[in-house]
């Protein structure tokens, strides 16, 4: 079983495959002479996610849980160039699911990756996003939306830091309406600090992930049109377990669910397609 195979085609096939793992790998790692990892019961893996992927690890936390409830999975969501200049500066997370490939790479190449792989788990969608209550039409005209009169402020997540705000420039750019939203633009922190912005009225319309518009929280309460995947470049999502990590036998067990199959339908839900297919 190799760490970037998707698999079992049964939701509880995968979960009992990933206990088993957990108990082969910490046995395995005793037996190589490496630094015993912690029994299963009390381990706590603290995860870096970014904010792209909070409602879906929401769900996958979950499902992991209540079929290995001996190891607790605490997330943490943000943007991921912040996380990336944390673990630079040795902050305390076990795995990095970030909302691109660069940042975990560049991770990997610097030796901060446990055993230098970089997993792809996700490709990630881009809308443009109103309120329900808006009157902008955001359906019908797409991004010919942010020429309205009536569009003020557009929120994006900041494009130094999140590679949704990237996307969103590069999108901006191909579609050419870029000089147009220009001295529009209000930066998001992050996608869930962009899409506070939009839902609460501080900007008119804003660039988010599809994992956000299709979710339970979200799709009550705006519109979106999704914008077209050759406008951008591919949003790639990888994910490295970190090399300080103190629990690497459960931290390799919940990349290999994560990477499963029952772990791709969930991300499929939230809008996301998977590497490859």
């Amino acid at each position: 079983m190799t760490p970037a195979s998707r698999q079992d085609a049964f939701p509880w096939i995968t979960l009992i495959m990933t206990r088993f793992t957990f108990i082969i790998l910490s046995g395995a790692m005793l037996l190589a002479g490496c630094r015993p990892p912690p029994k299963p019961a009390g381990t706590t893996l603290t995860i870096a996610v970014a904010s792209s992927v909070q409602f879906a690890m929401e769900d996958l936390i979950r499902e992991y849980h209540a079929v290995i409830p001996e190891v607790t999975v605490n997330a943490v969501y943000g943007a991921s160039g912040t996380f990336f200049a944390q673990i630079q500066n040795q902050a305390p997370f076990d795995l990095f699911l970030a909302a691109d490939l660069d940042y975990p790479g560049k991770l990997a190449k610097a030796g901060f990756a446990l055993d230098g792989a970089v997993s792809p788990y996700a490709v990630g969608g881009l809308v443009l996003w109103v309120p329900k209550a808006s009157p902008l039409d955001v359906e019908r005209l797409g991004i010919q939306t942010l020429a309205d009169p009536a569009v003020k402020k557009i929120a994006i997540a900041n494009p130094k830091l999140a590679p949704y705000g990237s996307a969103a420039v590069a999108a901006m750019q191909a579609l050419r309406v870029d000089e147009q939203a220009e001295l529009k633009l209000v930066l998001g922190e992050n996608i869930s600090q962009t899409a506070l912005f939009v839902e609460s009225g501080a900007a008119d319309i804003g660039f988010l992930a599809l994992s956000h518009a299709v979710s339970d929280r979200m799709k009550d309460k705006g519109r979106y049109w999704e914008v077209p995947a050759e406008a951008f470049p591919a949003i790639g999502q990888g994910l490295v377990i970190l090399k300080s990590s103190p629990n690497a036998a459960a931290a390799l067990a919940f990349r290999e669910f994560i990477l499963s199959d029952a772990a791709g339908r969930v991300l499929q839900r939230y809008g996301f397609k998977l590497p490859g297919k």
